[in-house]
């Protein structure tokens, strides 16, 4: 039988009370387990645990475990049953009804039933920064309290993919339904699901802690007694404590300095392409409404003067590919008839005199404030590069450095920016994770990670809700395409590279996490070894 390695339980307290870990008593938190304890390292601290309500993976890593969706997707991308034991398409793609398993129940034992997948499917529909994720669900309507069906106004290619791991969290009307706004809802910070785990705490950019819901649906699972999320403020920091063996698993790694040095640990295991439906893009986005970034000449023109070559190989170790539009290159999808804009200054010069833009004295043509997400080592990097780097084109920049997450999350979502480095996902379908970015009808003031750049484009709002609605894989294809090539010509981002995720865990780790959604997955099968 499974207990907590002593050294281990010592290292993980050292920086807090002598008594405990992450605040639970040492005597509690060496109990018999299971599967063990597996305590995960991150940097991204999420401001609630709701994702109905919230993208990104810092809300969505321990939504997984929290909540469960209607359906898992499998390592080949298939559709398994969750939630939902069974489910059948209408033929003309326009419902789907959703048999929920009769033995589910939420953390705080109420059954989970048909008017609670119909309540989350429409809160998600109504609040979610994935305006077209849902965007066709006209309503869910209940057959019976284990049956319901989703109707739409037209096919959604997308929509099983939709329903899987954290994008579609099964939330309880019951404590959801009270009536106060779900965005701003006391709960999601002490969320009730009906996952594989439930929340014993939360501590705002400190830790997350759950345990093992044993009146989970799914016989046996998880394997898990307990999952720890701990947050740190740095790279640095999070990389020390694994070393350490404080940590046991990491949250997917791009940096080629970072993946080298955990490369190091005794015994480490290294998965190349964890998180393959993820899709990440960086990119420099331009704040579209800004006076000095209005006219698209001058965002070409800075897009010209990037040498993104230097960036991937040089300053990133070269394990990133390079990314030329709005989707990703693994995406069947991606076209890459689109201007590459390859390092130009002669071309940028040009654009920035017919934008009116002249050199001062001292060759300054504009001065512009240069953002970026915290505590991601490569942001900074870039950041930091592109100072000087611009210059050359008459760009002055000035460096804005945000404390934490929440806070770069604010001045971005309410347009308090005019250059932001960021990483934005194609969550494996352009419906789920394209579409938001560049609809016009997504420009939402407050919310992070839709149109924060205020991009606008009727010709593009047009292939888009096509390509959302139909079902014929070539004609979709060259709807996107024309969209690619719109949307890199308009420049309202300039794309830099296509980040390679890494999972790193310690050699003790059984079955980490593999799935297509990697570290927004749901922790089933993962163990830690006797």
């Amino acid at each position: 039988m499974f207990t907590i390695d002593r050294r281990r339980l010592i290292q993980s307290s050292a920086a807090l009370s002598a008594g405990s870990i992450f605040g639970i008593p040492l005597d509690i938190a060496a109990q018999s387990a299971k599967g063990g304890v597996l305590v995960i390292g991150g940097t991204q601290a999420p401001r609630h645990l709701n994702p109905a309500v919230q993208s990104g993976s810092a809300s969505m890593s321990p939504g997984a475990q929290i909540f469960a969706s209607p359906i898992l997707m499998d390592k080949n991308w298939k559709p398994q049953p969750y939630l939902a034991e069974r489910w059948t398409l209408s033929p003309d793609n326009r419902s789907v009804t959703l048999h929920l398993r009769k033995d589910a129940v939420f953390h705080d034992g109420k059954p989970v039933t048909a008017e609670d997948v119909k309540f989350s499917i429409e809160t998600i529909r109504d609040n979610h920064p994935f305006k077209s994720m849902y965007g066709t669900v006209n309503a869910v309507t209940i057959s019976d309290p284990h049956t319901a069906v989703v109707r739409l106004s037209e096919p959604h290619p997308a929509l099983l993919l939709a329903m899987s791991t954290s994008l579609t969290p099964i939330i309880p009307k019951h404590i959801y339904g009270d009536g106060t706004d779900v965005k701003i809802h006391p709960r999601n910070a002490s969320p009730v699901g009906s996952g594989p785990f439930r929340l014993v705490e939360f501590k705002q950019g400190q830790h997350v802690i759950m345990q093992r819901f044993d009146r989970f649906f799914l016989p046996g699972q998880p394997n898990l007694d307990r999952v720890i999320l701990r947050l740190f403020k740095d790279t640095g920091s999070l990389l020390l404590a694994f070393e350490r063996g404080e940590l046991d698993l990491l949250q997917s790694l791009s940096d080629a300095r970072e993946i080298e040095r955990v490369r190091k640990v005794p015994a480490v295991q290294v998965i190349k392409g964890a998180a393959p439906a993820i899709g990440p893009l960086v990119w420099l986005a331009f704040n579209t409404k800004s006076p000095k970034l209005a006219d698209k000449r001058v965002r070409q023109a800075i897009n010209f003067a990037i040498d993104k070559k230097h960036i991937i190989d040089i300053l990133l170790g070269g394990i990133n590919v390079r990314s030329t539009g709005p989707i990703a290159s693994g995406s069947p999808f991606y076209s890459a008839e689109v201007e590459r804009y390859d390092l130009n200054l002669a071309k940028a010069a040009q654009l920035l005199d017919a934008a009116g833009l002249k050199p001062g004295a001292n060759g300054v043509r504009l001065s512009l404030n240069l953002d970026a997400v915290p505590g991601v080592g490569d942001m900074r990097t870039i950041q930091e590069y592109l100072k000087p780097s611009l210059v050359k084109a008459g760009i002055e920049i000035n460096l804005r450095y945000s404390p934490d997450f929440p806070s770069w999350a604010r001045r971005v979502s309410t347009h308090d920016f005019d250059l932001t480095l960021d990483s934005v996902n194609n969550w494996g379908d352009p419906v789920i994770g394209v579409h938001r970015t560049w609809l016009s009808s997504n420009i939402r003031p407050g919310v992070v990670w839709s149109n924060t750049q205020s991009y606008s484009n009727p010709k593009v709002d047009e292939w888009l809700t096509a390509a959302g609605q139909e079902m014929n894989l070539l004609k979709r294809k060259e709807l996107y395409k024309q969209f690619q090539k719109t949307v890199v010509d308009d420049c309202p981002v300039a794309f830099l590279f296509e980040q390679t995720y890494y999972g790193i865990a310690q050699g003790k780790v059984a079955n980490p996490p593999a799935g297509i959604w990697g570290h927004v997955e749901v922790i089933l099968d993962t163990a830690i070894k006797a």
